[in-house]
């Protein structure tokens, strides 16, 4: 999942995102409020962790406008300001949930798995199914031809973001961008080696075929009946 944050403070960005990465999400990062308006026209997010007090348009701004333009992205909004009318400020501009600072990084990391859950997941009765592949995605649980199969957490991550796409052809620039964020080293290659260690995980449950390699155009997750180009 892709989160963007915005926090002037170079500090508490550095904090902040080690954090949410060291969770699996991908994270990027601008320090302004025209900025983080910028980066929302462009990409698509999870969530928005949005500081109010910022540079060349405050926090409480750029929500309204998001929610102007008819953005339904989870907006957590973080302030220095404990009084009741900030926060109801925050809510009436548009934020879905409100953190004061200081705070303790494990409950903004619970406030955005609420927010990323209840908006972008399906309910528990509504797993993800491409063949003999079924994802649990409010329990991060998979099951192969009916067995439970245990994934290592950022192998997890690329799987559901894989199946959530079920059928589409996604480039490898796409899937750096979308699950290790636009700031990870686009040169490397961290697609190829998790996509290699999906396949033998998922080989080793005789389903190694959903995974396929497009050269020059990328992956695809699929329970199509055609001939696989592997890497």
């Amino acid at each position: 999942m892709r989160i963007l944050l915005v926090e002037d403070e170079p500090a508490a960005a550095r904090y902040i995102a080690k954090g949410l990465r060291e969770a699996a999400y991908a994270v990027d990062i601008v320090g302004n409020g025209i900025a983080a308006w910028e980066q929302c026209r462009n990409h698509e997010y999870d969530a928005i962790i949005l500081d109010v007090m910022l540079p060349g348009r405050d926090g409480l701004a750029v929500c309204r406008q998001l929610r102007a333009s008819g953005s339904k992205v989870s907006v957590l909004m973080l302030t220095a300001r404990d009084a009741v009318e900030a926060r109801v400020q925050g809510l009436d501009a548009g934020a879905d949930d409100y953190l004061t600072k200081p705070f303790h990084f494990r409950e903004l990391l619970a406030r955005v798995r609420a927010l990323t859950r209840r908006e972008r997941r399906p309910p528990p009765s509504e797993p993800v199914t491409i063949g003999p592949l079924t994802i649990d995605v409010s329990a991060c649980r998979v099951w192969v031809h009916g067995q439970e199969v245990a994934f290592p957490h950022r192998e997890y991550v690329l799987l559901e973001y894989l199946a959530r796409h079920a059928g589409e052809i996604i480039r490898r620039t796409r899937i750096v961008e979308d699950v290790w964020g636009e700031h990870h080293d686009a040169l490397s290659n961290v697609v190829e080696v998790h996509i290699q260690r999906l396949r033998r995980r998922l080989d080793d449950h005789g389903a190694s075929a959903l995974i396929r390699t497009h050269r020059g155009h990328g992956y695809e997750l699929s329970d199509r009946n055609r001939n696989r180009v592997s890497e």
